[in-house]
């Protein structure tokens, strides 16, 4: 596997960018660019392939199945032209989350595990694979707690829907840790996950969970490392699927914080003779 993260550089440019990723001990990244500068970012990604950086996912953080009918329009589009850009780039992936049906864009609503938000969730990946037909890469949906997919066997529903071989998966441990059953019993989770969908996974996230003693249920994302979830188990499962897949850290706010990550990782890793 590859372990990956980000880096904060004083300017950002391809070159500057790739050489702090060399020095962090960084081989993959999510696409460093946000916008639709394809020139810019096929860039960054020659840096990255001078120094063996696999570009893992590129992100279309966007809102599909908005009720409001100009911002599902204009999410469909941007994630069309994202996923354009990973097959262009031969990325790992491209990713998102589903959406919501509420105002918040990655937030709960009531009509959220709807059979027909399903359907649409259905409907609406169908409309942007077909659009573009990746042979190069994959589109994803990254699991959340409060919408499809959620867990191992309603990804497994949506590949089945969906039916497309441009459709892969996402898998972030994390996002589906939401409540104290599952909390202490993440390696049975993981294990789980990979046991069904292994073959489709494209890319993961690295983050960690703490569960706090106040009422009601309150967990907390934290730097991997400070919570409880299984990386023994996620790193062993990771190790058998195909060398290139990337376990991205996100959500840190320095480049202390995602060292101090990745050494946890590391440690983890060489305990069990993993290379990353």
């Amino acid at each position: 596997m590859r372990l990956g993260g980000q880096v904060f550089v004083d300017q950002m440019n391809p070159d500057c960018w790739a050489e702090a990723m060399r020095q962090a001990g960084f081989r993959a990244a999510p696409c460093p660019v946000g916008g639709d500068d394809v020139a810019e970012a096929e860039a960054y990604a020659k840096a990255a392939r001078r120094h063996d950086i696999l570009i893992a996912e590129v992100g279309a953080w966007s809102n599909p199945i908005s009720r409001d009918e100009d911002v599902r329009r204009k999410a469909i589009a941007y994630c069309i032209r994202r996923l354009e850009l990973a097959e262009r780039l031969g990325a790992g992936c491209c990713v998102n989350i589903a959406g919501s049906r509420g105002e918040q864009w990655d937030g709960p609503d009531p009509d959220n595990f709807s059979d027909d938000t399903f359907e649409l969730i259905v409907e609406t990946t169908r409309a942007i694979i077909d659009a573009v037909k990746p042979e190069r890469t994959v589109f994803a949906l990254e699991m959340m707690p409060w919408i499809f997919p959620d867990s191992a066997d309603s990804y497994l529903e949506l590949i089945r829907a969906i039916d497309r071989p441009g459709f892969g998966v996402h898998f972030d441990p994390v996002n589906i840790v939401s409540s104290p059953r599952v909390y202490y019993r993440t390696g049975e989770m993981i294990r789980d996950f990979f046991k069904k969908l292994g073959p489709h996974i494209r890319n993961c996230h690295a983050k960690d969970i703490a569960l706090r003693g106040k009422l009601t249920v309150h967990l907390d994302e934290v730097v991997p490392g400070q919570g409880i979830l299984d990386y023994r188990t996620f790193l062993t499962e990771l190790n058998k699927l195909h060398p290139d897949t990337a376990l991205i850290i996100e959500h840190l706010s320095t480049n202390e914080e995602y060292r101090q990550a990745a050494d946890y990782i590391r440690r983890t890793a060489a305990e069990l003779n993993i290379s990353l």
